[in-house]
């Protein structure tokens, strides 16, 4: 199951730029607008962006972020935890101790309450004592079809915890190197949904940004045999979170493609009657969102895949 009719998303309480995390995020942007005003277009982003999936039938659990501790990105709810069919919830070791603060023991209560099914919760936080980071579906993107998960390495995203989801849920790994230029230094790219994105029957990817050839051949080769049909951005259009898309669906069959308008409006026609052959496009505006928080639409979204009990 690629895609789900359920998602989780978190109503931002204090919504702003945090420093600790734009020492590796070049997408963030600093503004110095009032923090009530950020905070108030921030929410407004967060409810438009809401009822448009409520409008296609998109079923989403909506929770409050708590105003203390403050928790600047608390929008951004699936890097710190992931759910499965078989009934697992994961918990992923954070980057930024601010981001850390983020994992809510009452969200998992209340998914429990609505009577979805919580058989097992593997904390993987353990591995932020020795500085080792995986920041869940941020981190990677996961062909849940074949049982893949791609990854590019970066500050937030190290081998020996992705190995060890890889083993725990059976999946094979691809990892790879994936890098942006900014200020004329090239960097690594700190999230791989930043730069990829993979639903039921499309792939869409920044190959350019992977530059060594045998690893940029192994992340086409696996998509392509996974009958997914590739669509390549161009680094630029991934600076304006091209990759950064979530297939979803309702409770009708119908799948939608999940992107911001930002996102939307650097792509090309060909690319856009490509991702509408397979599914209808749904783009928030988020500007603020984006420009402070430096992540778009699919970080807005954590999926939910538990069984209902």
């Amino acid at each position: 199951m690629q895609t789900t009719s359920t998602i989780l998303m978190v109503r931002p309480a204090n919504f702003g730029f945090n420093p600790e995390t734009a020492e590796n995020n070049f997408y963030q942007q600093s503004d110095n607008r009032p923090a009530d005003e950020i905070n108030r277009l921030a929410k407004k982003e967060f409810d438009g962006f809401v009822a448009m999936l409520r409008d296609q039938g998109v079923q989403v659990i909506l929770e409050d972020d708590t105003s203390q501790p403050v928790k600047p990105d608390a929008v951004f709810p699936n890097n710190w935890f992931s759910t499965h069919p078989d009934g697992r919830l994961i918990l992923y070791p954070m980057f930024s101790p601010t981001r850390r603060l983020e994992r809510r023991k009452d969200f998992i209560e209340d998914l429990m309450k609505r009577k979805f099914q919580v058989d097992e919760i593997i904390d993987l936080s353990f591995f932020e004592d020795d500085g080792q980071y995986l920041e869940g579906t941020g981190s990677m993107v996961m062909d849940h079809q074949s049982k893949i998960i791609y990854a590019c390495f970066s500050e937030r995203t190290h081998g020996i915890p992705l190995d060890y989801l890889g083993k725990l849920l059976g999946y094979k790994v691809i990892g790879f190197n994936a890098v942006q230029e900014n200020q004329g230094i090239l960097s690594p790219i700190y999230h791989t949904n930043v730069m990829m994105h993979v639903g039921t029957d499309l792939a869409v990817v920044c190959l350019d940004s992977i530059p060594k050839a045998s690893e940029k051949q192994a992340v086409q080769k696996s998509l392509t045999q996974a009958g997914k049909k590739v669509v390549p951005i161009t680094p630029k259009q991934k600076f304006y979170f091209a990759g950064n898309m979530l297939e979803v669906g309702n409770d009708g069959g119908e799948k939608f493609t999940v992107m911001s308008e930002t996102a939307l409006d650097s792509l090309n026609v060909g690319q856009i009657q490509l991702i509408e052959k397979y599914s209808t496009i749904i783009s928030p505006s988020i500007p603020t969102i984006e420009k402070l928080g430096g992540g778009s639409a699919r970080c807005m979204m954590a999926e939910i895949f538990l069984p209902r009990g």
